[in-house]
This record gives C-alpha cells, structure tokens and sequence, in this order.
C-alpha cells in the first residue's frame, strides 16, 4: 500500500467527489480512479458505493478514511520534526482560508510572510470554515483562519480580526437611503447568503432569529462575488463583513450599516497537542505583528 494511494482516496472524500478532487488537486481523474481501484483491490474491499450517484462511503471506507487521517497526520509531522531538526525554520505551510477571508487578506499574508520568510512557501486550501475546521483537527491543515465561534477544546484559537456586517443593496432598493437599519427591517427581504458550509450562513441566520423572525434565503452560493452580483441584479440583499466592500463596485452596490451589528469574529487556529514547526510558529508570530491593531482579546 502506497501513500500516495491514501492520500487521493482523502482528495476525494474531501472534495466529494472525483472530479473536484482531480481539479483541485491537480490530477486526472483516470490516475484517481486507478489509485482508488487500487486501494480497494489491496485492502479486498469496496470504499464507495457504487449503486448511488452522490458519493457515499462503505462501511469499509468509513474506516479506511479514518485510519489514513491517522497515517498522513504523522506522516506529515515525521516530515516536520526532521525539518526543523536540520534548523530550518523552512518548508510549507498548508493555510486553510474560507474564500472570502482570502480574498481580503491572504494577498496581504503571503507578500509580507515571503518577504520576512523567503524560504518558507504557503500552500492556500480554500474551503468553508467548517471544512478547514476538520482538516486542522484531522492534521492535513496545519494553520486554520475560521468565524468563532470555534472548538476550543480542539485547537489552540488565537484572535485575528474583528469587524462589524454590514447591509449590502442595490442603489435603488428603499433601504439603500436610510443612514442605518434594524435588523427587523429586513424581515420581508430576501437574503442571499453563503451556503450551509460556510460559517457566515448559521451565523447570519442565528441574529435574525435573535430579531424575531427566520430569513427568507432566496439564493446560496459559495463564492462572495456572486452574492454581490446577484444584489446588483435586484434578486436580494445581503449582510457581508465591512471590509468586503474596497472589492465591490461601490456605483452598483451600496453598503448601509445596520444598528447594534451582528459581529465578524475571526480566529486563527491551529491543532492543540500537535507540534509546531518553527515556520508555523514564525506564521503565528506574523499574524500577530501584521494584524495587531485588528486583534481583539477573546
């Protein structure tokens, strides 16, 4: 059995399916499938059902994932350990970013980390905060930024950013004139949101419960641009973080704040009880330095 071989089957858990896995990771999908074939003839067991048409794991696969989370997880640290033994503070780091955190900070993170750490490179995994959650705890991510709240049980948290939601419309929608909004206005509005995967849609969600009443979500999607787009084209509102807006056509969307906002709290995290190699630590010292004035204490 090789590696190799556990660490696709993973890609294709992970992403749900083949052809994501393939895209995402940079491999055919026949060298997937052959890898996976493989496997199974190997271990003399089915990994996936095969009489569905959404990817479900075997009984066997249940088991076979868990155990190759294991196995890549210390695989992983072997590498790490014997990297910092040779004093490097060197290697890569695997990052995990929901889409919109990274596009409103990575840029910044990787110019100013490459600079001060040249020979450290970072690997970006971009993925619902739920699923980057996973992947630290699993050990295939070894720095994680995420919404809080968090699993503190779980993961070292550490606080990075803290801003306020914001109220996005189109120029001519009513709300779009008010110089601030109650969440209760926005009881007979259609909201447009991430999906279930991403943290923001539970949160968002959960404050207007707090405000009387359950959001009528007209569309989800995973990709913030979209949100947008679809408020510009009059199908909805929506509440994204402030700081989103610098990305956004400002004479095609306007941005109003709402009273007593619901709070963007984000965390970095990392794995409790697993090593830190000096580029990680390095990492977290950045972050720190870079975002001070941003942090808040938790």
């Amino acid at each position: 059995m090789e590696l190799k071989d556990l660490r696709y089957f993973m890609e294709v858990v992970d992403y749900g399916s083949f052809t994501k896995a393939a895209v995402n990771t940079y491999i055919s999908q026949p060298t997937l499938s052959k890898s996976i074939k493989k496997l199974e003839t190997e271990l003399k067991v089915e990994l996936f059902e095969r009489s569905t048409r959404k990817l479900v794991l075997t009984d066997a696969g249940e088991i076979v994932y868990k155990q190759a989370s294991k196995i890549l997880g210390t695989t992983n640290e072997l590498h790490t350990l014997l990297d910092d033994l040779m004093n490097l503070p060197t290697g890569n780091i695997k990052i995990g970013i929901p889409p919109l955190i990274g596009t409103l900070f990575f840029p910044t993170i990787a110019g100013k980390f490459g600079m001060k750490h040249p020979q450290v490179s970072l690997e970006l995994i971009e993925l619902g905060a739920k699923r980057i959650e996973h992947l630290v705890d699993k050990g295939q991510v070894d720095v994680g930024i995420v919404v809080n709240p968090t699993d503190y049980n779980k993961f070292l948290v550490y606080p990075f950013i803290k801003e306020e939601f914001m109220l996005y419309t189109h120029p001519t929608h009513p709300l779009s004139y008010e110089k601030s909004v109650k969440l209760e206005q926005l009881e007979n509005e259609s909201f447009i949101l991430f999906n279930q995967e991403f943290a923001l849609h539970n949160l968002i969600i959960q404050h207007c419960q707090y405000a009387g009443f359950s959001p009528k979500i007209a569309y989800v999607s995973s990709q913030w641009d979209l949100i947008t787009e679809l408020v510009i084209a009059q199908l909805g509102i929506t509440l994204l973080p402030k700081s989103i807006y610098t990305k956004m056509d400002e004479s095609q969307i306007n941005m109003i704040p709402l009273e007593a906002p619901p709070m963007w709290e984000l965390v970095v995290i990392t794995k409790k009880d697993r090593y830190q190699s000096f580029a990680v630590k390095a990492l977290l010292e950045f972050l720190a330095e870079e975002f001070h004035d941003n942090m808040k204490d938790i």
